[in-house]
């Protein structure tokens, strides 16, 4: 059976970096996804809410959290261990499939990220460059 949880605003659920064997399922409220760059500033890179999932990669791949996530107003969640996770796959595979699907769309706004970062990057270095000569190179 899952564990229910409630964190009041502020609170953390866990840090960049942490031991990760379980993900947390928002019954309500809302929490930030955060990470420190190498200067130690807070990112913010997003935002969950109610019935969206969080920490799912650790049921997966039990790999350190790659992020901080703080409750933002209070919140109530519900525990998915990887142990429950991993009895679930076997069980009835098709239960993981939103999950799956979740990892899938960040995966891919991810990457549209990562394009546009590089666009964005290479428009710039375009711009430099006209600045400097006065010509323009494509």
């Amino acid at each position: 059976m899952s564990s229910k949880y409630t964190l009041k605003k502020g609170q953390v659920l866990f840090k960049e970096g942490s031991f990760s064997d379980a993900a947390f399922i928002i019954e309500s409220g809302k929490v930030e996804i955060s990470v420190n760059n190498s200067g130690g500033q807070k990112t913010v890179i997003g935002v969950l809410k109610d019935n969206d999932i969080v920490g799912e990669m650790g049921l997966i791949d039990g790999n350190p959290r790659c992020a901080t996530v703080t409750a933002i107003s209070d919140v109530k969640i519900k525990e998915i261990t990887r142990e429950q996770f991993e009895t679930l796959s076997r069980t009835n595979p098709n239960a993981v499939m939103p999950i799956l699907k979740v990892l899938s769309k960040r995966l891919r706004d991810t990457l549209k990220m990562m394009m546009d970062m590089a666009k964005k990057d290479s428009n710039k270095n375009r711009m430099q460059k006209i600045k400097l000569d006065g010509s323009v190179s494509i």
